[in-house]
């Protein structure tokens, strides 16, 4: 048996400076995600949640919540950013630049700006990155930039994490043949 590791992301020493990276999946945003986002922040603007009131703005229409926009951005680029990241150091300069519906579909891409080796934790780097969210039709509808400590390969702290299965996977197993 020959077993495969799935994507074990990026590390520090992956990371260049003026690679883009395009994160490989949309999300469209449903007024379900955009009430229950509003009610679980406790976020009573009811431009996000009432059609009435959002009907006399000049959208006519409920706005997707702002830091609903980029939670969806930052979860998007975890796979290609921040899968091997131990802590967030901060997010700068978010902008907020075309208005978020329901039914918009949203991507998201990230330029690596700076990395720098970290003076105090030997094992982790240094990364600041920008990113960009587009929506369906190409416009950008934020963007921030991003600084997080990753681990370097190889950094102990990873070492271990999936447990030892008691007995390997195997085809022909009662699993396999109750498919």
């Amino acid at each position: 048996m020959n077993v495969q590791q799935g994507w074990q992301g990026r590390f520090f020493e992956d990371f260049t400076v003026g690679d883009v990276y395009q994160h490989p999946l949309g999300r469209t945003v449903t007024e379900y995600d955009n009430i229950s986002f509003s009610l679980l922040t406790m976020n009573t603007n009811q431009m996000h949640f009432n059609s009435e009131y959002a009907a006399r703005s000049e959208f006519k229409q409920p706005l997707v919540v702002s830091t609903l926009t980029v939670a969806i951005a930052v979860g998007q680029s975890v796979t290609d950013l921040t899968q091997n990241a131990f802590a967030n150091l901060g997010w700068d300069e978010i902008r907020m630049t075309h208005p978020v519906f329901a039914g918009d579909t949203l991507y998201s891409e990230s330029i690596v700006l700076e990395k720098r080796e970290s003076d105090s934790r030997p094992h982790a780097g240094i990364v600041t990155v920008k990113t960009r969210t587009l929506n369906q039709h190409g416009d950008e509808v934020c963007s921030f930039k991003r600084t997080f400590y990753v681990y370097k390969t190889g950094a102990e702290q990873l070492e271990g994490i999936f447990p030892d299965g008691k007995r390997p996977i195997e085809a022909g197993t009662d699993l396999d043949q109750k498919a």
